[in-house]
């Protein structure tokens, strides 16, 4: 008796076997997409309490080197070593609050102060040097086409600015987020105090909380926290060097070349290093303006803060991140700026921003070891393992 003919031929099977793949593609994509939204709105809700753990975590895993050094150097116990780094760090705080803080303040003031001088000076510039575009901006705001729009947006943004002045509510509101904010600033050395603490294997006991993993899924649950912690400790201890080195540097050139406010532009491009591209952005769009409009400034004090900056990113790009951090992530400039665009829209904030190349980098880990281990073709030699460096 001859066999029944399938139900399906060949090609059909192909296509429903494609169809069901794209589903799970799909599927997986919108649970991926839902988890990242759920895990923005709830790092939103609670971030008053999260951030402090995060930056105290942060730094704790930067520092457990230099408590350890401490510890062996000295012969000293853990609460020692903890209590002799937390004393060098209030007096080099001391001595930075006395000397650099009261001198950045009143650049601070002072640049406040000096913004609309700037503004009209541009304005004059404009109205000698390019009288035809002037005109021409003129013509256009008297078209009928443009200038109810014009109207329009001046009405808003007086509304807008009425609005904005603080009730009794918004007054209270913003105090209350402040007071919040210095609740979280005080208690980051408290967890940071009992984070150094600690002397037990943290890997060890995240391999302790998974016993209802199969032994090779622990093993890789581990590999990549591991790999996590890494790379974020890399990144940062990394970042805030350099920024520190770049600060310094073009602090001292701006203020050397006359640049008024140099100090605190500098110090700010510095420190705004951590997130990759800010603080260029926001310490070029300051500098160069200023270069060329403040009192004898012109295309040559411009010229001369661009020759710093130029000169500062080369030792950045051929010596400093060589040399500190290596390659420790890996990522192509045009990946940073959209995993930095990326996650500061996912976790709604700075601090998408500030993790942005670390979670990159981690998934990227963690997308390497998924596709050598678990989709690799059959026969495939197995690749080394992915590293942090």
């Amino acid at each position: 008796m001859a066999e029944p003919a399938p139900l399906l031929g060949p090609a059909q099977r192909k296509i429903i076997a494609f169809t069901l793949a794209l589903a799970a593609t799909l599927v997986t994509l919108l649970l991926l997409a839902g988890l990242v939204f759920g895990l923005s709105r709830a790092l939103g809700f609670f971030a008053g309490v999260l951030w402090p753990l995060a930056v105290a975590g942060i730094v704790a895993l930067i520092l457990q080197p230099v408590v350890t050094v401490i510890e062996r150097r000295l012969r000293v116990r853990r609460l020692a070593a903890v209590t002799v780094l937390y004393s060098a760090f209030v007096l080099a705080l001391a001595g930075v609050v006395l000397t650099i803080t009261p001198r950045i303040v009143g650049q601070g003031v002072e640049f406040a102060q000096t913004v609309p001088q700037l503004w009209d000076r541009a304005v004059n510039y404009g109205q000698a040097h390019f009288p035809e575009w002037k005109a021409y901006v003129d013509t256009q705001l008297e078209n009928p086409s443009v200038k109810p729009f014009v109207e329009d947006l001046k009405t808003q943004g007086k509304e807008m600015l009425t609005g904005l002045v603080p009730g009794m509510k918004a007054a209270f509101g913003k105090l209350r987020g402040a007071f919040s904010f210095l609740i979280g600033l005080a208690l980051v050395p408290v967890y940071l105090f009992f984070f150094l603490r600690g002397t037990g294997d943290a890997f060890a006991q995240v391999r302790g909380l998974l016993p209802f993993l199969r032994d090779d899924v622990r093993e890789d649950v581990v590999f990549l926290v591991r790999e996590f912690v890494g790379i974020v400790v890399a990144f940062f201890r990394g970042q805030i060097l350099i920024g520190l080195i770049m600060g310094t540097i073009f602090a001292t050139g701006f203020s050397i070349a006359g640049l008024n406010f140099g100090l605190m532009i500098g110090l700010g491009m510095g420190v705004l290093n951590i997130i990759p591209y800010l603080g260029t952005m926001l310490g070029l769009s300051v500098a160069l303006p200023l270069a060329f409009f403040q009192p004898g400034g012109g295309l040559w004090l411009v010229a001369t803060v661009l020759g710093i900056f130029a000169a500062v990113q080369t030792l950045e790009g051929w010596f400093l991140t060589p040399r500190i951090m290596g390659r420790q992530t890996g990522l192509h400039p045009v990946a940073i700026i959209v995993a930095i665009l990326f996650w500061g829209t996912a976790l709604d904030g700075v601090l998408g921003m500030v993790l942005a190349i670390p979670l990159t980098a981690f998934f990227v880990t963690a997308w390497r070891l998924v596709k050598h281990k678990y989709i690799a073709a059959p026969g495939a030699p197995t690749p080394p393992a992915v590293t942090a460096g």
